[in-house]
């Protein structure tokens, strides 16, 4: 099956884009509002870059096509390089492209998204605790959480990469 991508604009032999399961944010608008709100508020007083990168590699470590797509372009839009993004997703063996900050906000993230692993670990908590002043440190926490939340209804619900552009709804 021959298929046309927006961003090629022409035929290819890509394969076909797979459809949403569910449109769970038409099926469940007032949930969709709630998590809008809860994201505005998890975002404040965090820098954007900052922010992106964690929300990058939580949809990493959550295999979340959506939020990977929507949020590596809204991290190249704020001014964030190609090569961290590329890096991102193998930052334990490219530390030296991040600054201990970012380095400590990405560990709290992995362990806040992998809590199979078992619980937050003192030492990653107590790093970042010595990055982020305590208010920051909950805005932080708040936005792992809520790119979690949003990865989990994007990969349930399997929400088509793609189609996003910075400027868009944010989430």
């Amino acid at each position: 099956m021959t298929t046309t991508h927006e961003h090629h604009g022409t035929p290819s032999a890509y394969a076909p884009e797979e459809p949403a399961r569910l449109p769970w944010a038409k099926l469940a608008p007032e949930v969709y509002k709630a998590m809008v709100r809860l994201d505005a508020a998890a975002r404040k007083g965090l820098d954007p870059v900052l922010l992106e990168l964690v929300k990058v590699r939580a949809s990493q470590l959550n295999r979340c096509a959506l939020c990977l797509d929507m949020h590596t372009k809204d991290a190249l839009a704020a001014g964030e390089s190609v090569e961290r993004i590329i890096q991102l997703s193998a930052w334990e063996e490219s530390r030296h492209f991040y600054t201990e900050k970012e380095l400590a906000a990405i560990e709290l993230t992995e362990a806040v998204t992998v809590l199979t692993d078992g619980f937050v670990p003192d030492a990653v908590y107590a790093k970042a605790a010595e990055h982020f002043e305590e208010t920051e440190l909950a805005q932080l926490i708040a936005a792992i959480t809520v790119i979690n939340a949003w990865n989990r209804f994007g990969v349930s619900t399997r929400q088509a990469p793609g189609h996003y552009t910075p400027g868009d709804l944010k989430h």
